[in-house]
């Protein structure tokens, strides 16, 4: 029972911390405008092809168990539609592909208990809007024969036929050498 409690304030914890970036990335423009402030000129990049940017959100490393979410922004005119789960590829230093078992779910990271494990849904995300998706693994070194594998750049496919987005990961992926990653299904972000 301890445990599930511990899940529930890590997930809450993240969420908390996904929500306060959301707003900070599709919300600070009318926040400011309502305030009277001028907008910064320059600080925009251009929306990427595909018309979704991929940000970097909260993580939480309790206890060799890690936990991190990324989110999807339309930037774009017109509605964007997630139904599944992404497809992901992480690079090391060198932008080589690391060899990982990315499974679904909790993909046996840990129990079913957790979170993660959550049914696809399909979400649909109008101009401004966000959707979030998680990652969860180990840092175990389990055979010291095998190096550790550490991810530091995500590519991401956010569905099928959609363009491939790169991101740079400031906290990077340290799976040690368990091998093994869960993925969460695309979720709506709230606002």
């Amino acid at each position: 029972m301890r445990g599930q409690g511990r899940a529930k304030r890590i997930g809450a914890f993240a969420g908390a911390g996904a929500l306060a970036l959301a707003w900070v990335l599709v919300g600070c423009d009318s926040v400011m405008e309502a305030m009277g402030e001028s907008l910064p000129t320059g600080r925009a990049e251009p929306c990427p092809e595909g018309g979704v940017r991929l940000a970097e959100g909260e993580g939480n490393a309790a206890m060799g168990l890690r936990v991190a979410d990324f989110q999807l922004v339309n930037c774009g005119s017109a509605a964007y539609v997630l139904e599944g789960y992404p497809e992901i590829r992480l690079l090391d230093r060198e932008d080589r592909p690391l060899q990982v078992d990315i499974g679904h779910g909790t993909n046996g990271v840990t129990s079913p208990a957790a979170g993660g494990d959550a049914p696809p849904r399909r979400v649909t995300l109008q101009p401004g809007q966000a959707a979030t998706t998680g990652l969860l693994w180990r840092n175990l070194v389990t055979d010291s024969t095998v190096p550790a594998a550490e991810g530091q750049v995500l590519e991401l496919v956010p569905k099928p036929g959609a363009p491939r987005l790169t991101l740079q990961l400031s906290t990077p992926v340290d799976l040690g050498n368990t091998g093994r990653l869960g993925l969460s299904a695309w979720s709506a972000l709230a606002r």
